[in-house]
């Protein structure tokens, strides 16, 4: 630990380092442009190295430089002059400056808790960009997240406003427990509530399942906006059931991601190229939030513990109903679309970290029941 000597540090200028902490945001936020594009895909974040996706040029190591390549290169490929997204420029650029404020808000308090901030704050940008491309949060990110956040709470006490390590490692179970817990409620809850929807259709409607669709008389579903789980089921009382070699009359359909039933029978529905249901009434699953955003809170518990894990999920609730209600109004989102979370989530838990001290204290004794046990102090 001897690295991180305030003595060694204090030695050089403060804003060397501010320097340091943006030119290293870019390095990282160039790392996280990777883990973007290929966590979702199921890729490997290591190998092959970096490479145009479409004409598969390695990148050499002097047309990897942040921000400076895609602005000299005007955003397109050296090879095959195929467009880079703007994403890329924009990921490195704000990460740098998120390494930047990181540094200027912790630096003097402690490098190790500058430091640990820029990894979960690191993770908060790859979750935000990947759930609104996919809906999704990899468990590279969730899971990984947990035990990055648990270490870091064993190597910097000062993460719970503390110096003792049993305590800090206390504190991070507990936030651990509560953001697990309480999204894994939520989404219970929310599941028993409002886990299906209904669609009254005109007697004798006819319904069509394409590969990737189901086609209803006036719309039509993508199957990636129905089935979110395994476990979720399109259920359908069927007047008529249509398939290339047999037909069924006054039964029940069921169709989940890996299976078919028909009545009594059931089938692989990759093997079934063609089926029609004729309907009165449809009933699809529908889910607010995943267990993806159970594990994200978990993490972040990790890292803040209690009381800024609690403030995240009402105050990601207040964003997100802003956000969600707004893009409703404008005609970018309709009231059933399904709307990423993990951004809202990862915006509230930012502006815990960067509240001051005063307000975190207010905040923990607002929650009142043993606040130092349960909650901690605020971190410096």
């Amino acid at each position: 630990m001897n690295t991180f000597n305030p003595e060694i540090w204090a030695a050089v200028p403060f804003h060397f380092w501010s320097a340091v902490f943006f030119i290293f945001g870019t390095m990282v936020g160039s790392f996280l442009n990777v883990c973007i594009h290929r966590m979702p895909l199921g890729e490997s974040i290591v190998s092959p190295p970096s490479h145009c996706p479409h004409c598969n040029y390695a990148i050499p190591f002097y047309l990897n430089i942040p921000l400076v390549t895609w602005v000299y290169l005007r955003g397109q490929c050296a090879n095959c002059k195929a467009p880079i997204s703007v994403r890329y420029f924009l990921v490195e650029l704000l990460t740098g400056i998120v390494f930047l404020a990181t540094w200027l808000a912790f630096g003097h308090t402690s490098t190790l808790l500058a430091l640990a901030y820029c990894l979960i704050l690191a993770g908060f940008i790859a979750a935000t960009f990947i759930d609104i491309a996919h809906i999704i949060i990899p468990d590279e990110i969730t899971l990984g997240g947990t035990a990055a956040g648990f270490l870091c709470s064993l190597a910097v006490p000062m993460l719970h406003g503390t110096t003792e390590r049993a305590v800090s490692l206390r504190l991070s179970m507990l936030g651990i427990a509560i953001g697990g817990g309480t999204i894994y409620a939520i989404v219970r809850l929310g599941k028993l509530l409002f886990g299906r929807q209904k669609f009254a259709l005109d007697p004798n409607s006819r319904l069509i399942f394409t590969e990737s669709a189901l086609v209803l008389p006036a719309t039509e579903i993508a199957y990636e906006d129905i089935f979110y789980r395994k476990s979720d089921k399109i259920t359908i009382a069927a007047t008529e059931v249509e398939m290339i070699d047999r037909c069924y009359r006054n039964v029940t359909v069921r169709l989940s991601q890996t299976e078919l039933q028909v009545g009594d029978d059931i089938f692989q529905p990759e093997a079934v190229p063609h089926l029609e249901v004729v309907t009165s009434e449809l009933v699809v699953p529908r889910e607010a939030m995943g267990l993806g955003d159970v594990k994200f809170m978990a993490a972040i518990g990790a890292f803040v513990g209690g009381a800024g894990v609690i403030f995240a999920l009402m105050f990601s609730a207040v964003i997100g109903s802003i956000v969600g209600v707004g893009a409703i109004l404008i005609g970018r989102k309709e009231w059933s679309s399904r709307i990423p979370y993990g951004p809202y989530i990862a915006l509230a838990a930012t502006i815990w970290i960067f509240l001051p001290g005063i307000y975190q204290a207010e905040w923990r004794n607002y929650l009142m029941v043993f606040p130092q046990m349960f909650f901690g102090r605020p971190p410096g």
